[in-house]
């Protein structure tokens, strides 16, 4: 097999989340009688890590809220649909059965927190399968910066040329090839602006895991 081991990105890649957080940074800034920019989605979805984008929210409106303290708020806003009604996407499932069975190691690489990342993988019956977890909350560069797979694949105890990316962002794709991974990209509905440099930058794109486990198998 080309791969000893498969790192996921997490929201957008193996859930499908994206829309909540959206709704979740509009529901924050509302609260606070903060008119929301038009151009937020584009300014928060860089790939930068949970606490980068806590810190960057402190400093875009002047909040008076440490970063820890925003952060906590934002996880206790999501924290319930990451325990009730954010799901696998389909076929995410099917996929991690193959891999565990054919002994291929798994990571989660991603720029949410281990505590929600635990929560949500756990609520879908999958936490078990993962060796490593990489979180956007510890001290660590986000993507495109490869720390966050670098430390994954370190912890698998697997060379990064012997590992696969599974992600849904350009930052995320370029991350893996600046830590010398291949990655495949998969579609999610908040990326479809980035379709066609995802098409041109990463081994394979796919529209679903069916698609990915058929290229997978080769």
């Amino acid at each position: 097999m080309k791969y000893k081991a498969v790192i996921f990105d997490l929201d957008g890649t193996l859930i499908d989340s994206m829309g909540i957080w959206i709704q979740i940074d509009k529901e924050y800034l509302e609260k606070r009688n903060i008119p929301v920019p038009d151009d937020l989605l584009k300014d928060v979805k860089t790939g930068n890590s949970f606490n980068e984008i806590c810190k960057y929210f402190k400093e875009k409106f002047n909040l008076p809220d440490s970063i820890e303290e925003i952060g906590a708020e934002w996880t206790s806003m999501v924290e319930e649909h990451y325990k009730t009604d954010v799901k696998l996407k389909p076929g995410a499932h099917e996929f991690i059965n193959y891999l565990s069975a054919n002994n291929v190691k798994m990571a989660i690489g991603t720029s949410n927190t281990k505590y929600l990342t635990k929560t949500v993988l756990d609520a879908n019956g999958v936490l078990e399968f993962f060796s490593s977890i990489v979180a956007g909350c510890e001290d660590i560069k986000g993507k495109p910066y490869p720390d966050i797979f670098l430390k994954a694949a370190k912890e698998l105890d697997v060379a990064p040329e012997d590992c696969l990316v599974i992600e849904d962002t350009l930052h995320g794709v370029i991350a893996a090839h600046n830590g010398g991974m291949d990655a495949f990209a998969i579609f999610d509905d908040n990326d479809t602006h980035e379709i066609d440099a995802l098409k041109k930058k990463a081994e394979f794109y796919a529209y679903n895991f069916n698609e990915i486990s058929k290229e997978f198998l080769g």
